[in-house]
């Protein structure tokens, strides 16, 4: 049985991975709020090197629908500025002296729609990759069992065990899109 506990704890451990990108994915979906999160992605050319903006710029969410962006040093407003416009964030920046505005507009029904479209994908990737989790589980379950490493029975309460993970990892990522989903349609 020591083998199929591994099996099932590797499997465990490449849902909870499976589920991290996820919600590391639905933090960079635009919902209508002033979140940092979605300046994630956003590289600035500092001195030649592709640098992420936390590296050049303190960053302040002043209320819920703007982003305050203050770049250390003075030369690099403008760089920032182009970068976040080249970005395509669906922000505006709007530069003031040293201080770069990002007023985060109110989303139309329309763009909500799409956003919500967007979930659903990235959910239903992440299922997929959950499946193909579970299917790679079998194929080792069943591998070791063809060995003689296992019995039969002992096959078929490991698979039932899979199926039970790969039932509550299919579980959790319904439970993070219908949170994102509502969180987008809300105004």
């Amino acid at each position: 049985m020591a083998i199929v506990d591994d099996v099932v704890s590797d499997l465990k451990n490449r849902i909870e991975s499976t589920l991290d990108a996820l919600r590391k994915e639905y933090t960079r979906i635009r919902t209508g709020r002033a979140s940092l999160s979605i300046l994630d992605g956003v590289r600035v050319d500092y001195y030649g090197t592709p640098t992420p903006l936390t590296g050049v710029a303190n960053m302040t969410v002043a209320d819920p629908r703007l982003i305050i962006v203050r770049p250390w040093e003075k030369k690099m407003v403008q760089i920032i500025d182009r970068a976040l416009r080249e970005a395509n964030l669906g922000i505006n920046p709007v530069t003031e002296g040293e201080v770069i505005r990002l007023p985060i507009p109110p989303l139309t029904e329309e763009r909500r729609k799409e956003i919500v479209k967007a979930v659903k994908s990235k959910s239903e990737e992440s299922k997929v990759a959950v499946r193909n989790e579970r299917r790679d589980a079998n194929e080792i379950l069943k591998a070791h069992q063809k060995d003689g490493d296992i019995t039969e029975d002992d096959l078929k309460k490991g698979m039932e065990r899979v199926q039970k993970e790969t039932d509550v990892g299919i579980a959790k990522i319904d439970e993070l899109a219908a949170k994102k989903e509502k969180e987008v349609m809300e105004l």
